[in-house]
């Protein structure tokens, strides 16, 4: 079975202890939706660099990653559908690529 990416852009640290446990039980419920497609349930990521041949830079890009997932489904379509479930959606978007067995 196909494996996708989803790359998680936007969205924001929680402010607050409470509203931390708002946003991990809205992942967690999104999560137990997908079951076993979830191959690596990923996580968030902090600061990043982006590095190209002509040096680096220190703010992660034009649209810096804030997490990912790895999730198996039968077709680019239904890791899309899947995706449209996605918490981040409220803050930000979720990049949907498919990993090429090479």
């Amino acid at each position: 079975m196909p494996k996708y990416v989803f790359a998680y852009h936007g969205g924001k640290k929680p402010e607050t202890p409470e509203e931390g446990a708002e946003v991990m039980a809205a992942w967690g419920a999104w999560f137990e939706t997908l079951g076993d497609a979830v191959v690596d349930g990923g996580g968030p990521v902090g600061t990043s660099r982006t590095v190209t041949s002509g040096g680096v830079a220190d703010d992660g890009g034009a649209n810096p990653l804030s997490g990912y997932s790895v999730i198996n489904a039968d077709s680019m379509d239904a890791a899309v559908t899947m995706a449209k479930g996605c918490p981040i959606l409220d803050a930000g978007s979720v990049e949907v690529s498919e990993v090429m067995d090479m």
